[in-house]
């Protein structure tokens, strides 16, 4: 009934609403039936919604000062149960653009494409990475699931021939599974690699052992950047 709740009392109304999705990804010892695993693929497919994950607390900060500004319509904010990263998180609040997600490096050979906080693993994996590969690998923060950043998207699939992409979610209907419909529908045939939650119910545990589990930690994910 909550997710008919969105789409018939919000969505199709196209209200002003910010839904604050706290937990998002693995919550550590709180176990499968508290795990944000499922909210990217089952949201996304709803018209009308907006839905981001931010990097950081100053992402987020800012995302929920966009989100309540006049005429935005539905917005969906994930974000993790986890402490943050950032000690100096207070900053000048500024509106940021709807459906633009930003390059956080540059690269030749490999476009690595993150959503949320886990794009810190994945540039430290990224750091390694180059350091036994002659690969050069781009970093790319989506940022918002949906609108999609078309523009960069299109970018990326014209320059690349392989795509890694990672999030703390189900891999099914996740945004890996959206950058796939995006590189098909658009006539791009790269390879692309996606790292997220299993098709599985993932069990008990920290999230340090989780993630490794998962192969969502920094090991996980440098074994895939060396095998692509």
């Amino acid at each position: 009934r909550a997710y008919d709740n969105v789409i018939h009392d919000v969505a199709i109304l196209k209200l002003n609403v910010v839904i604050c999705l706290d937990r998002a990804g693995l919550v550590g010892e709180d176990g499968p039936t508290h795990h944000g695993a499922f909210d990217i693929a089952f949201l996304r497919p709803i018209p009308n919604l907006t839905i981001t994950s931010p990097r950081n607390e100053h992402e987020l900060r800012n995302l929920m000062y966009t989100a309540q500004l006049p005429h935005k319509g539905p917005f969906v904010i994930r974000y993790p149960r986890e402490r943050g990263s950032l000690t100096d998180w207070k900053c000048p609040f500024k509106e940021m653009e709807i459906g633009k997600g930003e390059i956080l490096k540059d690269g030749e050979d490999v476009a690595v494409i993150t959503i949320g906080p886990i794009a810190t693993i994945a540039a430290n994996a990224i750091s390694q990475a180059e350091k036994i590969s002659k690969n050069k690998f781009a970093h790319f923060d989506l940022r918002f699931i949906k609108p999609l950043d078309t523009e960069m998207l299109e970018k990326i699939g014209q320059k690349f021939k392989k795509i890694v992409t990672i999030e703390d979610g189900v891999v099914r209907g996740g945004m890996g599974s959206a950058i796939l419909e995006f590189m098909a529908d658009h006539h791009h045939y790269p390879i692309i690699e996606r790292i997220g939650l299993p098709d599985a119910f993932v069990e008990h545990g920290s999230i340090k052992e989780l993630y490794h589990l998962c192969g969502l930690d920094e090991q996980g994910i440098l074994k895939i950047l060396m095998t692509i």
